[in-house]
């Protein structure tokens, strides 16, 4: 059971329990983040650790977010598809895995035609000093008190919905400069990133109701599904330690309700896997990503 709450914990927070030895968080200095947007939703409410970012896994991680960004990632307006991605990176709601789970899937989305705009959402405050924030892991990997299941998390999202909101509105009104369709703006999300492009989804605003949805080893809980719900990719590692041995009640909610719905169940991957190069078969989820968004014609201007 320790083991298993260990792996929960370090996967939340972005890590991985089979390298956690091997490589350690680095403290990094707050980087510039050329092109960043402040969404204008203002300072997460009572937040008093300052915005800190560390490196573990030749890759890059922010914590204590208390002011949302979006950050453009635009593609060759020659071979612009007119369709949009809002990118969530993961991390429990209390880091963002920004590069892996962010900035290089928004460089591949670009690099296809398609506008991606990477979410830089507000988080759970944890201790500012990375040694504090270390032993806060450890104590939750060791503690004995239940954790919040899925559906919890997402029920009380009221600052990262705001969020994505805003991300969705910025997006639309700066269209035409950013070459974007406002009726073909998706959202992908990773881990905590997905719960948060579900809730985007499902939690009936209109007005930031993605035209597609990725759920990139998110919960696969089963939910109420809206008659007009988008079309769905899910990709999920058997092995992964938080949502592997669950059950497979999100396909089955969007197949109940006739909506379309594509699932990619890899025997192995882990979890956290992204953009990370591995000999696993999950590592080949982002072509089957842009393969469905072809099929769905997304790939190409629309008309």
């Amino acid at each position: 059971m320790r083991l298993a709450a260990t792996a929960l914990v370090l996967a939340l927070a972005g890590t991985s329990p089979a390298h956690a030895q091997a490589d350690r968080m680095v403290p990094l200095a707050v980087p510039s983040q050329p092109g960043a947007i402040d969404l204008g939703t203002g300072p997460l409410p009572g937040a008093t650790a300052k915005e800190s970012w560390h490196g573990q896994y030749n890759s890059v991680f922010a914590r204590n977010v208390t002011v949302a960004t979006l950050t453009p990632f635009l593609p060759d307006p020659a071979k612009a598809s007119g369709t949009a991605v809002i990118v969530a990176p993961g991390g429990g709601f209390t880091t963002l895995s920004m590069q892996n789970e962010g900035w290089d899937v928004a460089r591949a989305l670009a690099a296809r035609g398609v506008a991606a705009f990477v979410l830089k959402y507000r988080l759970n405050q944890t201790p500012g000093e990375m040694a504090a924030y270390q032993r806060s892991l450890q104590e939750r990997a060791t503690s004995s008190a239940p954790r919040p299941s899925a559906a919890a998390m997402m029920a009380n999202l009221a600052p990262q919905l705001a969020d994505a909101r805003a991300a969705f509105a910025l997006i639309r009104s700066r269209a035409s400069e950013w070459h974007v369709d406002p009726a073909r703006i998706g959202m992908i999300g990773f881990s905590a990133g997905a719960m948060l492009t579900m809730a985007t989804t499902l939690n009936g605003q209109a007005d930031a109701k993605p035209a597609f949805a990725g759920n990139i080893y998110g919960s696969l809980a089963a939910v109420t599904v809206p008659a007009d719900a988008p079309p769905l990719f899910v990709a999920l590692a058997a092995d992964d330690p938080l949502f592997g041995n669950g059950n497979f009640g999100l396909i089955e909610s969007w197949r109940a309700a006739k909506r379309p719905v594509e699932f990619h169940f890899f025997e192995q991957g882990g979890h956290g896997f992204g953009m990370y190069p591995k000999k696993t078969t999950s590592t080949g989820w982002f072509d089957e990503f842009a393969r469905w968004m072809t099929m769905h014609d997304w790939m190409k201007p629309a008309g």
